[in-house]
């Protein structure tokens, strides 16, 4: 007896050692020109210790690839469906389609529905405002009645900017949520616990920073600064744990100062601003992922938090409207490759990410500027041309490949479009400004890619054939 205990023992501590921070979650978006194959993601991820993945959608393909696999998973209802959600009928064929689906010995562990997408941003001028929560309540209603509401849970992932406090006393103390939104917030709050659905807010630092040269650059990060926020004799020395309290503190004067609180985002982008860079976002990480092994918490919620970090996996299609940083947040280049030696233990242990496997590319080849071209007076208008359809932000003011001449310039543009279009050969010519190369015409700082073979084209049979096992083994149990 006492030897099969300590057999047990000595399988738990082993299982801990390979995983990352207890409960650890990441962001998994798909806005790219070319995706990895989706089994290839939840491979990259189990192989990470990663137990937690939140989506942006309930995609057919990655579904079937997290079928059997354990991950804890989080579907999406993008906002530009939420109208459609406040019919009760389409909010219960959402969950047949999306969730009970699923709900099979071998099928999908979902756990959370999000229902849109930090839809009360200002900047949607209130598109969103009247139909969240009727999506909202339609959906946990009809995970209530498909009988898995028990666990289950829709939540609405919301912005930091719900929630404020006030210019006069601008301490997490005196939060409270945001007053145009106020009673609505209310209710969505009240809804949420009454259902036992965590409330789910993203919470970015390194937007503090952005745009904002007058904020305290040492405050973004968690290894101290000289002058901390007192707060009724709390020292707050980072802007998350500001931030994360003064949501604490909105509830609490909402009147549900208890219930659980998600971060459903959470990171550092390594490009696309002066402040968006590998050593910064190291930085970062290796100051957040100690705490949350540690259950450290905050002043007002010590303990465990559940995170969810954002992101896996580089996007090169995401809007760049917000800043050129959008499509580099993952940790994760957009080929599955570690961007940085991260320990996702956040103990020390020096297990640093595993990149991809088995990881298919273009061929070796780049698309450069033709220095024997002759006119250049279009060559402008061709980068502009290039830039429009594929990702240039690395260009940019404090961005890697900054440093470039106007002939590097040309070819970095040049080079994206031409992987973008697979490398089609007419993809390379700009009007006779630009050649190929098998030559690698990177330079020590900045990286002209080879693009991966889209997982549209690389993982087709095998998508099809777990989406049909899906399909199968739904009719059988249900």
């Amino acid at each position: 007896m006492v030897e099969n205990w300590v057999f047990r023992w000595v399988v738990l501590v082993v299982a801990a050692a390979v995983m990352g921070v207890e409960g650890l979650g990441v962001n998994w978006g798909t806005q790219a020109t070319h995706k990895l194959p989706p089994a290839t993601v939840v491979q990259l991820m189990k192989d990470n210790g990663i137990q937690k993945v939140k989506l942006f959608d309930a995609d057919d393909s990655t579904m079937a690839a997290l079928a059997g696999s354990g991950i804890e998973v989080m579907v999406a209802i993008p906002n530009n469906q939420l109208a459609v959600m406040n019919d009760y009928g389409r909010a219960k064929q959402w969950v047949r389609k999306n969730v009970t689906r699923y709900n099979f010995n071998g099928g999908v562990n979902i756990k959370y529905v999000a229902v849109g997408n930090e839809p009360f941003l200002k900047s949607y001028n209130n598109s969103f405002l009247n139909i969240t929560l009727p999506a909202l309540q339609n959906i946990q209603n009809a995970l209530n009645e498909a009988g898995v509401g028990d666990t289950v849970k829709a939540t609405v992932p919301l912005n930091a900017d719900v929630y404020q406090s006030p210019q006069d006393n601008p301490v997490p103390s005196a939060g409270i949520f945001r007053p145009d939104i106020s009673g609505l917030m209310t209710q969505m709050v009240q809804f949420l616990s009454k259902n036992g659905a965590p409330f789910t807010v993203n919470i970015y630092p390194f937007l503090s920073l952005y745009g904002n040269d007058d904020f305290p650059f040492d405050y973004a990060f968690f290894d101290g600064v000289p002058n901390p926020i007192i707060d009724n004799g709390i020292q707050y020395t980072n802007v998350f744990d500001a931030n994360f309290d003064t949501l604490v503190s909105a509830l609490k004067a909402a009147g549900y100062g208890n219930i659980p609180i998600l971060v459903g985002e959470v990171g550092w982008p390594t490009e696309g601003d002066k402040n968006a860079d590998v050593g910064k976002a190291l930085r970062f990480y290796n100051g957040l992922l100690p705490r949350l092994a540690g259950n450290k918490g905050t002043p007002l919620r010590p303990g465990f938090i559940e995170v969810y970090l954002f992101g896996l996996i580089d996007e090169d299609a995401k809007s760049i409207a917000p800043g050129n940083f959008e499509r580099h947040w993952g940790i994760f280049r957009y080929d599955g490759q570690p961007k940085f030696p991260m320990d996702l233990s956040g103990q020390g242990q020096n297990k640093l990410l595993i990149g991809a496997q088995n990881v298919k590319y273009l061929e070796p080849k780049w698309c450069m500027f033709n220095p024997d071209a002759k006119d250049l007076s279009k060559l402008a208008d061709n980068i502009n041309y290039a830039c429009t359809f594929a990702d240039c932000t690395a260009l940019g003011y404090g961005s890697s490949c900054n440093h470039l001449d106007a002939n590097g310039n040309a070819s970095y543009a040049f080079n994206s479009y031409f992987q973008v279009q697979n490398q089609d050969r007419m993809a390379c010519n700009f009007q006779g400004l630009a050649k190929l190369t098998t030559d690698n015409i990177s330079t020590p700082s900045c990286n002209f890619i080879v693009q991966i073979v889209s997982s549209s084209s690389s993982s087709l049979v095998p998508s099809l054939v777990a989406f049909l096992f899906i399909t199968l083994s739904f009719i059988l149990f249900n």
